[in-house]
């Protein structure tokens, strides 16, 4: 048996009866990153080989020893190359970093990982930096997505690797950071379900940055309650699992400005199936205007917010080293330099004023629904063949999920595809600090869009 597709709960209760070791669970996760078929070498920028089978055993003997155990005790968890590990160099998914000093202390989150029991099977790949929706790596190569192998789609990104750890058993799950949907992109494209909490929710000490005004730590796991446990850990929160929500009544907004412009088929025609199963299901589904959507554009132009606070990070890195960078990242944080601190200041006070825009404007609603992305995933040859189909495939990818990240709020993206076609996120999101809410009502709508895909 291996453990691929179990959700992080099933493997919980198998450890806890005796039926399987945390030793055994690391030794397949390492079998399939060690696959020569797989996608391993693409996904992985280090491997914990020897720490994790050393955590693995020392959790079995605790376990045999009769100790109370978290739900995580002894499952492998692949963590995103942007978390500080004492002793390891953080490197970004970049070649600019190498020969910087290790990490003098692991970073909150994989602290609080470590105390639950987690084994930390090894760093996951990303976009240079975090820095696209799409998941190209020029450096350490782009893992192919889990649906249609061999044609070779784009993972989505940034957080590439976490997803394909987790799609191919070489992880049961994965911590990424999402800035404008780097978690929920690549789940979205992948069919796993992927969890962006409000920015604040999960201390962001020891993670290198993007933007210190919209990073936010989430997971991507199988479910949305692994994506709840976990949330649980990374929070430090001892509330445990939320009850899923009644669906029946649940007020659903579905914005339709912007992030409803465009669509592909493909994801027009599973985002209409699965309102009209939620509607089915007793929910109210109500198309409503949201034309405050529209001013996305003015209040952070071109990414202003991101590049400003991007460039003030790279500044020294660009200087002494701007022909190790991937240059389609860099071309990104660039525009950065040029940005004054007056229109820096300019735009995070717009962004205040549209923080309270979407606060009222959805105040009667539990939560919005909208596609996690326009479109499915693209071949990795056609997003990279220029740069026109690259910036024009990204900005395609962070359209939709990146507006949540600039109302501050939090989101949640499911799988809601048919089964056999190409992955189709849907987005349940809410406003800033209503993390559990969300979790509870993405309960309910993975249940009711489950019955369709079983």
């Amino acid at each position: 048996m291996t453990f691929a597709g179990l959700t992080l709960l099933e493997l919980s209760q198998r450890l806890a009866g005796g039926g399987l070791s945390s030793r055994e669970l690391v030794e397949q996760a390492q079998a399939a990153i060690d696959d020569p078929a797989g996608e391993g070498a693409r996904t992985f920028i280090r491997v914990h080989r020897d720490s994790a089978l050393a955590t693995a055993d020392r959790v079995d003997a605790m376990r045999r020893a009769g100790a109370a155990l978290h739900a995580l005790a002894g499952i492998p968890i692949s963590i995103k190359d942007l978390f500080d590990e004492a002793g390891v160099t953080t490197l970004g998914g970049s070649r600019v970093r190498m020969g910087a000093p290790a990490a003098e202390r692991d970073s909150t989150v994989v602290e609080r990982l470590r105390r639950s029991g987690a084994v930390i099977i090894g760093r996951t790949n990303l976009t240079e930096f975090a820095y696209s929706g799409v998941g190209i790596n020029p450096h350490y190569g782009t893992p192919r997505n889990v649906f249609d192998r061999a044609l070779g789609r784009i993972p989505g990104g940034s957080s590439s690797g976490a997803a394909i750890s987790v799609s191919d058993g070489m992880a049961a799950a994965a911590i990424g950071t999402d800035t404008g949907g780097s978690v929920r992109i690549p789940a979205a494209l992948n069919g796993l379900v992927g969890f962006k909490p409000t920015a604040r929710r999960v201390p962001r000490e020891g993670v290198l940055p993007l933007s210190i005004s919209a990073d936010s730590v989430g997971p991507i796991a199988h479910t949305v309650a692994d994506c709840a446990l976990l949330d649980q850990v990374l929070a430090a929160e001892d509330a445990g699992i939320p009850t899923p929500a009644d669906v029946r009544g649940l007020r659903l907004a579905v914005p339709q400005t912007v992030v409803m412009d465009e669509l592909s088929e493909s994801v027009a025609n599973a985002f209409a199936a699965a309102l009209a199963r939620l509607s089915a299901a007793g929910a109210s589904v109500i198309e409503v205007p949201m034309t405050e959507f529209a001013q996305v554009a003015t209040v952070n132009p071109r990414g202003g917010i991101s590049a400003a606070e991007s460039y003030w990070w790279h500044r020294n890195w660009i200087r002494d080293g701007a022909d190790q960078y991937d240059p389609r990242v860099l071309a990104r944080i660039r525009p950065g330099e040029s940005i004054t601190a007056a229109h820096y200041i300019e735009m995070l006070q717009q962004r205040q004023r549209f923080i309270r825009l979407i606060g009222a404007a959805t105040s009667g609603y539990d939560a919005m629904l909208m596609p996690t992305t326009a479109d499915t995933a693209p071949t990795i040859a056609e997003t990279s063949a220029d740069d026109a189909n690259y910036f024009r495939l990204n900005s395609r990818m962070l359209r939709n999920p990146s507006i949540v990240n600039l109302f501050d709020g939090c989101a949640l993206s499911l799988p809601c595809h048919a089964p056999g076609t190409a992955p189709v996120g849907l987005m349940v999101a809410g406003t800033k600090g209503t993390d559990r809410r969300i979790l509870a009502i993405g309960l309910a709508v993975e249940e009711v869009l489950a019955q369709d895909r079983r």
